[in-house]
């Protein structure tokens, strides 16, 4: 007679302190470099694009905006891969073939066929943000998913300034963007190697095929659901605010009466650092205080922030851009997480669903802000900010 089949429980989901936790967040802290020192390389030589290919800011901005666009399309099937051939297989994968697409953009001749390959750039890397959304869901139990989340979210700003940093500073040394790409490319090669050496295989993971039709299932599943609705609005709205800061910014302090070194300006991206320790402790304090607070508060703070960049002062300008960074990577800490948290069934298309409104709010809102900055300058361009913040406030006001 057979004996009877005992289906197998995962493994407990682990907690701080558990062995386990660590290498799981500190793997995707470098996922989250990688990542994000790829997807802005260009943001910093905006204005050597205008100037090598004679078009207009917002021209220029579309090296940045069809890569976040392209993102944003391939975050939802790229999510969907992941719950049949595992998670860390399609983030490795992902990574691998942005850095190669990374640096063929360096060898571009022509600004069509860097657009073509910066968007091909994007689709490959939207194997990575949903998915590490997802795995965290997976392993970390809820209640310390935020100081998870946080620490992943902190990978992100590292590679964020880093990857400006050195963009920047081997732009300037070189006197040659192409090389400034190559440069990122071959930082993002070593952020790679230490995430595919640090993150463990996966403990609770299942594999789950999930078919077209129950992937649409899944899609309007979680967009029934108000609670995430606003949640995919928030993360819209406070990228479009961050990304069109950041493109803009470099032209009002080149342009008098700042007229800084473009190396200088290149070190504005340094401010990156305090999403470092934002995301870190942001996520701590939502689980304690709870979401819909920390919402409304990192709104506050980015909007005192735009207000502040208006000044004719310099240390003003920065103290501003400060707080907007501040204020954009605790709302996106606290949302994401909230996300995974929210998401019962589906993880891996909900966070997806979060990211592809998320990397819209880019490639829109770093668009129309050229749009803008090209009317009116930096004036109308904060105008443009405070108002998607106005929008975020008011949907963030309601309970979550």
């Amino acid at each position: 007679m057979s004996s009877p089949v005992v289906a197998l429980q995962p493994p407990a989901a682990l907690r701080r302190g558990d062995p386990g936790f660590r290498p799981i967040a500190v793997g995707l802290f470098f996922a989250g470099v990688t990542t994000f020192a790829l997807l802005y390389a260009t943001q910093p030589l905006l204005p050597a694009l205008v100037a090598a290919y004679g078009v207009s800011p917002g021209s220029a901005s579309l090296s940045v905006s069809v890569t976040t666009a392209a993102l944003a399309l391939g975050v939802i099937p790229a999510g969907a891969l992941s719950e049949r051939w595992g998670r860390r297989p399609v983030m490795v994968w992902s990574l691998s073939a942005a850095v190669v697409l990374g640096l063929a953009a360096a060898l571009a001749p022509g600004l069509e066929l860097l657009l073509v390959l910066r968007a091909l750039e994007g689709l490959a890397l939207a194997g990575m943000p949903a998915v590490g959304m997802a795995c965290l869901a997976d392993e970390i139990d809820g209640e310390h998913l935020g100081a998870a989340m946080g620490l992943y979210v902190a990978g992100n700003s590292v590679g964020g300034f880093g990857g400006r940093l050195v963009v920047s500073a081997v732009a300037d040394l070189t006197g040659s963007w192409r090389w400034a790409l190559a440069g990122v490319a071959l930082l993002s090669a070593a952020g790679l190697a230490a995430f595919a050496a640090v993150l463990p295989p996966s403990r609770r993971f299942r594999p789950t095929p999930v078919g077209r039709r129950a992937l649409l299932g899944e899609v309007r599943s979680h967009l029934a659901d108000p609670v995430l609705r606003r949640l995919f609005a928030v993360g819209l709205l406070v990228m479009g605010v961050f990304v069109c800061a950041y493109n803009y910014v470099t032209f009002l302090l080149l342009a008098p009466p700042f007229r800084l070194p473009a190396l200088v300006v290149g070190f504005v991206f340094v401010l990156y650092a305090l999403g470092t320790a934002t995301s870190t402790r942001t996520g701590r304090l939502a689980d304690r205080v709870g979401t819909r607070a920390v919402l409304l508060g990192a709104v506050g703070v980015a909007a005192i922030g735009a207000v502040a960049t208006l000044a004719s002062l310099l240390w003003l300008v920065i103290a501003g851009l400060a707080l907007l960074t501040v204020g954009f990577f605790a709302a996106h800490t606290v949302a994401s997480a909230e996300v995974g948290r929210r998401a019962e069934h589906g993880r891996a298309v909900a966070s997806g669903l979060y990211l592809g409104a998320y990397y819209v709010g880019s490639s829109v809102g770093g668009t129309l802000g050229g749009v803008a900055f090209g009317l009116a300058g930096w004036p109308a361009t904060v105008g443009f900010v405070l108002a998607l913040l106005a929008v975020a406030a008011v949907v963030a006001r309601r309970r979550f």
